[in-house]
């Protein structure tokens, strides 16, 4: 890859990006969330988050909630569904209200599995020019604030229906799963007028093997089985933004 030097056996870990590559070469880079800039996933920790809570039927959201996630690492998610089942708390709660369970859900399980690295490997996009793009399949209620947190501004995820202000529980326009990861990024970019020429994926999910396919650049991070597997196989860089 353009950008990339072996660092094997160097203890860098974010050695890739050379000390030659500058601002004249902005272009994309591009990370996904859940398990990559973050030690967990937002998604699921959302619905542990609501049952620890009391903020819904404990016993069945917990076990929807980990079935739903045992099919994501599987590769057979209903997005569709799923995107239902986690909105469907959302739905007629005053956006005050949202705003202060969201509050609580960052201090309590998002601020503890943040990682230094991550935040390194970001700042070192950011100082070369780079856009930086979050493009997550977990939606856009509770990634907003984490891309913030993060410095990011530009966000792609699943979105819910809002009337009049409130979430109505149903979700609208393609999911940022799998394939939708990439037609959602193609219509950014014809909006945005910027180009994939150049640009880096950073993802730890087979699921977003479809995109990592799209890049100049792909990067896995701490991978699931199914992707480290490619990876070795396509001869793509494996990290480790933790520890």
């Amino acid at each position: 890859f353009r950008n990339q030097r072996n660092c094997a056996g160097k203890g860098h870990r974010l050695c890739w990006l050379t000390p030659g590559y500058t601002t004249c070469d902005m272009t994309l880079a591009l990370f996904d969330l859940d398990n990559t800039l973050i030690a967990g996933d937002s998604d699921h920790l959302w619905g542990v988050f609501l049952c620890e809570q009391g903020l819904v039927d404990g016993e069945d959201f917990a076990q929807r909630n980990e079935a739903f996630y045992a099919d994501y690492q599987r590769g057979e998610l209903d997005i569709d569904a799923y995107l239902r089942f986690a909105l469907a708390p959302l739905a007629d709660r005053p956006p005050e209200q949202l705003a202060d369970w969201h509050a609580a859900f960052m201090r309590e399980k998002i601020e503890p599995i943040m990682l230094p690295a991550a935040a390194e490997l970001v700042a070192r996009h950011r100082d070369r020019g780079d856009t930086l793009l979050i493009v997550t399949a977990t939606n856009a209620f509770i990634t907003r604030p984490i891309a913030d947190a993060l410095g990011i501004d530009n966000l792609l995820a699943c979105e819910g229906e809002i009337v009049d202000g409130r979430y109505t529980g149903e979700p609208v326009g393609i999911p940022t799963y799998r394939e939708g990861k990439v037609a959602r990024l193609k219509a950014w970019l014809a909006q945005t007028g910027l180009s994939m020429a150049g640009s880096w994926f950073y993802s730890d999910s087979h699921n977003d093997l479809p995109l990592l396919e799209q890049v100049d650049n792909p990067v896995v991070v701490d991978p699931d089985e199914l992707l480290a597997e490619r990876a070795r196989v396509a001869g793509w860089p494996v990290i480790s933004l933790r520890g």
